[in-house]
Formats: C-alpha cells, sequence, structure tokens
C-alpha cells in the first residue's frame, strides 16, 4: 500500500513526506510537483493564468495516475479532498495519514512563504486558515484512516509514528 499524506497547507506533508520515504525504502511522489511538470510553471502561475479550476483538474489527473504507482508515499496539495473522485482514486491503493495542526500553529509556519497563493482570492493565504479548515476537516476526516497531530512535534517524531503505524499494518 502506498503512504498517503493529507492536510492543511503547513502542517508538514512535505517534509514528513521525505522522511517516511526514506525510512520505508518507498518512492516518493508531490502531487504539487507533479502538476508543475506537467504546465511547466509554478502553482502560483498556474492559478494565476488558468484559474484554481485548471490547477484542481490537473491535480486530479495526476492522483489518477498516482493511484496506479505501488510502494510509493504521496505527498499530496492540502485541497486534494476536495475532490472525491482524487480520494477513491488514491485510496484505491493507499493507506491516508492526516497531518493536523492548529491554525495558529499553521499561519505561523506558512506566514513567510511568498509562493501560496490565496485560495478565496479575497483574503490573503494566512487570513483564509481558519475559514478554509473549516470547510476541509469533515473531508479529511472522511478519508483519514489515520490522524497524525503536528503540533509541537518534530518531523522526525511525526514521520517515527507514520512509519511505526505503516509497518506494523497488516496491509502494507
Amino acid at each position: 500500500m502506498n503512504i498517503v499524506l493529507i492536510g492543511f497547507r503547513g502542517v508538514g506533508k512535505s517534509s514528513v513526506a521525505e522522511l517516511v520515504a526514506l525510512s520505508t525504502n518507498r518512492s516518493l511522489l508531490r502531487i504539487d510537483d507533479e502538476v508543475e511538470k506537467r504546465e511547466g510553471c509554478s502553482i502560483a502561475e498556474i492559478v494565476q493564468r488558468q484559474g484554481w479550476q485548471r490547477f484542481w483538474e490537473l491535480e486530479t489527473a495526476v492522483c489518477a495516475q498516482a493511484a496506479a504507482m505501488t510502494n510509493t508515499v504521496i505527498d499530496t496539495g492540502g485541497g486534494v479532498v476536495q475532490r472525491p473522485e482524487n480520494v477513491a482514486a488514491l485510496k484505491t491503493n493507499g493507506t491516508f495519514y492526516w497531518l493536523t495542526a492548529e491554525a495558529d500553529t499553521i499561519k505561523d509556519r506558512i506566514k513567510d512563504d511568498k509562493n501560496r497563493p490565496s485560495i478565496t482570492g479575497a483574503k490573503s493565504f494566512i487570513e483564509e486558515v481558519e475559514e478554509l479548515l473549516e470547510v476541509r476537516q469533515p473531508l479529511y476526516e472522511d478519508a483519514a484512516d489515520y490522524v497524525i497531530p503536528t503540533d509541537g512535534r518534530d518531523l522526525s517524531e511525526i514521520a517515527a509514528e507514520i512509519v511505526e503505524i505503516a509497518c506494523a499494518s497488516p496491509i502494507d
């Protein structure tokens, strides 16, 4: 089974994914990186030029491709759970680990990142954190096989918890 990391921006998915992949000798697939490769530009540029709808279409295509992979750690974008077809595709061969953090923790972690476009367009990406967390929380909950809190924990501790669960699971 693949290890699929879900959660909001700034919870540590990308950093943890790398550690988990190294610890479990799995390949690493970053959904956002694959979208950028396909388009030849950054997510911010995709959104600016073509809108969020185009990004989400590309993300769905990458999720469908990722579903066929094996022995992979999949680092998803924060909004991947918004489309049921993404969750369904990745669930065919993956176990979902929801990395969580409080809104204040997320804001602190992402405040200096200049490459994160606003989702709503009406607020900055920092101002919209609480609103989007409220909308996405039930989606994360529904998709998650395991919940991994990240507040006050270092990356190696978070990765070790995922590795322990993955290696103890009879389906892996």
